[in-house]
């Protein structure tokens, strides 16, 4: 086939080309019509979506420690404040928190309630900067005013919901932190170490590594008080 006879050949192909699928002007059409109604919406989308679903899971759904073990070291860095439902107490100066990050707790998310349930998916919380009378334990019996100081701290925390400022994990994998519970009447936001320190029913804790979150002379204030 000579270059002549080719160029017939292709240039009747094209025709015939044309003819059942329109003019190249209408392809480009067509090919923009396509590119405007499947890739502009799909941009769109990415644009829209991507942010809505970190915004989603990051500020509604949140992020749940379930236990001290899943809480990374730079959440301790920072001092992260967290918020949760006091589950139970174990001693006077701890207690365990179900996390309860996000919106739609108790209406769209429930929190368990059952020992079984709530297994592995509590934290233990140590109370920060105060050393509380203990109850009887690994044969040792009970220091005084042990039960008081349960009765006290179980009254103000269990059932409520609480937010801790994280400090640290201590020997015990318990997480060491500040914690702070509404009461009523006017619901004013209280420091559960500081008010088992103004009802004199724990003393500073001064042992190596005691952390008080900037709130040492208060305490100091209020132990004095209660002497």
């Amino acid at each position: 086939m000579s270059k002549d006879d080719l160029d017939e050949w292709v240039k009747d192909l094209k025709k015939k080309f044309n003819e059942k699928f329109g003019t190249d002007h209408e392809l480009q059409i067509w090919a923009d019509s396509v590119v405007q109604s499947i890739w502009r919406p799909v941009t769109i989308g990415l644009v829209i979506g991507i942010p809505t679903i970190y915004i989603l899971s990051k500020y509604i759904v949140g992020k749940r420690f379930k236990t001290a073990a899943h809480i990374p070291p730079e959440v301790f860095e920072r001092r992260q404040v967290i918020s949760g439902k006091v589950v139970a107490v174990g001693d006077s100066d701890n207690f365990r928190l179900y996390h309860t990050p996000g919106f739609g707790w108790g209406w769209i998310r429930n929190i368990p309630k059952t020992r079984k349930q709530l297994q592995n998916q509590t934290i233990s919380v140590r109370i920060a900067g105060v050393d509380a009378p203990e109850g009887a334990h690994f044969g040792m019996p009970a220091q005084p005013y042990s039960a008081e100081a349960k009765t006290f701290l179980t009254n103000l925390v269990l059932n409520r919901r609480v937010k801790v400022e994280l400090l640290s994990r201590d020997q015990y994998s318990r997480v060491v932190a500040m914690a702070y519970v509404r009461k009523p009447p006017f619901f004013l936001k209280k420091n559960v170490s500081e008010e088992m320190v103004k009802a004199g029913l724990a003393s500073i804790y001064v042992a190596k590594g005691a952390q008080y979150s900037g709130l040492l002379e208060r305490f100091q204030k209020y132990e004095a008080k209660a002497k």
